[in-house]
């Protein structure tokens, strides 16, 4: 079935040489919405297994080509496709090399189509036929559509007729060659307060001092395909040693939690005396959050701290508040795996640059 649109555009059209800023809006997510009214996202998954929003990887190659979970992804900034634009709300996602939307040719009984704003060629006049067939196949799903060629507008930019394809490398590697930043750097603000906007913001070639304190520390690139980089070790003081030898992990603003080997992960949801629920997910009683013990990860021979406040997630369900663990396994077969992926929960502590030029990921202390 030919579901969507995978969008190619090029050439960049700046206005100036300043920083680019893309606002980024925090949602609440729909399985949450869903679970208030008593329906399970997976009821809605149940039965299409052409499109299943779920986290997985390429089950055909080495490279992890990371679709994520979209029922728990929060942070979305805004893009156009088209002339007249067309509005969508994307993930811009460090972890995926892909732009893909929904078409108006997607049947309604896809929950992508069901869900989202849908793409309409013949409403627009720089749209370019391509028509190549082209399909994404994940460990827990896939999904199917064909090339377009269209002008996409991101901030102040507007790309023409560029092969885009995602935030995991490409579409900044076309910026750098064409000299539009003064910085060949990105980076990502996340603001984890829920009752408050924006919920962040994305800069293209700078960072903003006023999210975070201090100096950026910086880990070099292990793996070109993505951001991924060696983590030391993480754990739990002397209670727990995870990672012991060292292990790979990806920096990636499209997953909400932090991931990890199943097995791994178990065991710091028993050091934090997490109880298991459905898909996945543990809780942990609200009144203990307070004194849950300080989780620390190792990059680059440096200490990065989450207290229980910080990887505890805080979620309102039929009137009741329920606290959730912000880590959940995931198994990721060799050869690209085992992976930890710091997601969300990690990023929303620390402002993180990443930096084309030098291949490499920085870390400052979000204010």
């Amino acid at each position: 079935m030919k579901l969507l649109y995978l969008c190619l555009f090029a050439g960049f059209a700046w206005t100036s040489d300043a920083l680019v800023r893309i606002p980024l809006k925090k949602f609440r997510t729909i399985r949450r919405t869903l679970s208030d009214s008593g329906r399970r996202a997976e009821d809605l998954l149940a039965g299409h297994e052409s499109l299943k929003y779920n986290q997985g990887f390429p089950s055909n190659g080495p490279t992890p080509e990371t679709l994520k979970n979209y029922l728990d992804a929060q942070y979305y900034g805004e893009i156009g496709i088209g002339t007249p634009t067309q509005t969508f709300t994307v993930v811009f996602d460090t972890g995926s090399s892909n732009l893909w939307v929904p078409s108006v040719h997607c049947s309604l009984t896809d929950i992508a189509c069901l869900l989202h704003h849908k793409y309409n060629s013949g409403k627009s006049s720089t749209y370019v036929k391509n028509g190549t067939a082209f399909a994404i196949q994940y460990g827990s799903g896939s999904l199917s559509g064909y090339l377009s060629q269209d002008t996409c507008t991101i901030g102040d930019l507007a790309v023409e007729k560029q092969n885009l394809r995602g935030w995991g490398r490409p579409v900044f590697d076309n910026i750098m060659s064409q000299k539009k930043v003064e910085k060949n750097i990105f980076s990502f603000y996340l603001n984890r307060n829920p009752d408050t906007q924006p919920g962040g913001e994305l800069l293209l070639g700078g960072t903003d001092p006023q999210y975070y304190t201090g100096d950026f520390q910086f880990v070099n690139i292990t793996r070109k395909a993505y951001w991924q980089i060696h983590m030391d070790g993480m754990g739990i003081g002397s209670q727990l040693a995870l990672c012991k030898d060292g292990c790979e992990a990806i920096v990636d603003t499209g997953t909400s939690l932090i991931t990890g080997p199943s097995a791994e992960v178990k065991a710091l949801q028993k050091a934090i005396g997490a109880i298991p629920l459905i898909q996945g997910e543990y809780m942990v009683d609200c009144k203990k959050v307070p004194s849950l013990p300080t989780v620390t990860f190792t990059l680059g021979g440096k200490p990065y701290t989450l207290t229980g406040e910080q990887y505890i997630l805080k979620e309102s369900q039929a009137g009741q508040t329920i606290c959730l663990s912000g880590f959940m396994g995931l198994d990721i077969p060799a050869p690209a795996g085992p992976l930890w992926i710091l997601g969300d929960v990690f990023i929303g502590q620390y402002y993180t640059v990443f930096d084309r030029e030098n291949d490499r990921v920085g870390f400052a202390k979000s204010k």
